[in-house]
């Protein structure tokens, strides 16, 4: 066999470059679409679980976080805010939560795993307006002094007790609505996953 006029050292230089480039291609292929097998960022937060951080929250203070884009609002409630509830019993239109949107392991007046703690979605169940957190005991706009604090949603007017239950003779028929959750340790609140009840 003649090997006149053959560079074998350009042959091994091009055979290198052209497996280089071919493995490249493959990659660059390969990388995107194997992506495409996850989840979008959208996906994901339209329903994946969210960490809440409450070491910081103080009695009678609200923080707000987003799960599955609706506003979750944690309220720490005093002990005096605590003992007013069982009072509106008769103000309310489901003072036992019977006919309201929560998890079966949310029981009582209170609505919650903790009593002091409150998870509620922050979205009235008339409209779907964000209702504010109005905490002053007697405002004379709510009440006076049968207003013992709550949630005023200043769209159409409902009322919530901190419970989140409805007022009777407003707009919104149901309490606000309480999202599953549990604890992670005692300063964590995971938002979107049941609690296992023992």
């Amino acid at each position: 066999m003649n090997n006149d006029g053959v560079n074998s050292g350009r042959r091994k230089f091009l055979t290198a470059t052209t497996s280089v480039v071919g493995v490249a291609g493959a990659v660059g292929i390969a990388v995107p679409f194997v992506g495409s097998w996850n989840p979008s960022a959208k996906a994901k937060a339209a329903g994946a679980p969210v960490k809440v951080d409450i070491s910081k929250l103080e009695p009678g203070q609200m923080m707000t976080e987003e799960w599955r884009g609706k506003p979750v609002y944690v309220i720490y409630r005093t002990e005096s805010q605590l003992e007013s509830l069982p009072g509106l019993d008769g103000e309310l239109k489901d003072p036992e939560s019977k006919i309201s949107d929560q998890p079966a392991y949310i029981t009582g007046e209170d609505r919650s795993l903790k009593p002091e703690i409150m998870v509620l979605v922050g979205l009235c169940t008339h409209l779907g307006c964000a209702p504010k957190f109005r905490p002053e005991v007697g405002a004379a706009d709510l009440g006076g002094d049968t207003w013992v604090g709550g949630f005023f949603c200043p769209c159409h007017g409902s009322k919530f007790d901190l419970a989140g239950r409805v007022f009777k003779g407003v707009p919104a028929s149901a309490n606000l609505v309480v999202p599953p959750y549990k604890y992670e340790g005692d300063n964590v609140i995971v938002i979107g996953v049941d609690s296992e009840v023992a």
